[in-house]
């Protein structure tokens, strides 16, 4: 992989990004103790990885019937890295989403981590944008495929799993130090975007 540093960058900023499901992840930490709460985190790589799994698939069937598409996706997928970046910086930390956790009975967090994974914009963009601009112009066999979903899946869980054990630590410190922080992942996500087109 020529840019294997963008994409483990864009990876980690990725999964370590306050989102619906970091924010979920450390209000059922506080909501229903530790142990079912990694039932959650659980729900969110299975997701991640059946949702990877119709990414890839998409991308390759793209990239297969229209293989002139290639430059056009990278530079799409270098454009929502762009955009991320600067959505990172402008954002602040919410607390209104963790009330959302509350609604989900403890013994059903399992299949609402898999099922927010369908819903969740930033799940899906991510999907594709990671298999069309970093995976499939470099490895396109089944198995390479399934290795990256559960490269990825895995990924999904460790940083879930930050949240959800360390979530308080991180409210903290994200919501004292806000700018630094965004303006740090903005700074990888924009690095990943420009080793992409040049």
């Amino acid at each position: 992989m020529p840019n294997f540093a963008a994409f483990l960058s864009y990876v980690i900023v990725s999964n370590v990004s306050p989102g619906p499901n970091a924010v979920l992840s450390m209000s059922n930490a506080g909501k229903y103790g530790l142990r079912r709460a990694l039932r959650f985190n659980l729900g969110i790589a299975a997701g991640v990885f059946f949702l990877l799994l119709l990414c890839g698939a998409f991308s390759l069937t793209i990239l297969t019937v229209f293989p002139q598409i290639q430059p056009v996706m990278i530079w799409a997928g270098a454009g929502y890295i762009l955009w991320l970046a600067w959505n990172v910086v402008k954002s602040r930390p919410e607390g209104g989403q963790q009330e959302e956790a509350g609604r989900t009975a403890g013994d059903r967090l399992f299949l609402h981590g898999a099922l927010l994974q369908f819903v969740n914009p930033n799940s899906i963009l991510y999907g594709i944008s990671v298999f069309a601009t970093f995976i499939i112009p470099n490895y396109r066999s089944p198995a390479a495929i399934l290795l990256f979903c559960a490269f990825l899946s895995l990924a999904a869980l460790a940083g879930t799993g930050c949240w959800t054990l360390f979530g308080s630590f991180f409210h903290r410190f994200v919501g004292r130090h806000v700018k630094a922080v965004n303006l740090i992942m903005a700074l990888l996500l924009v690095c990943c975007a420009v080793s992409l087109i040049i």
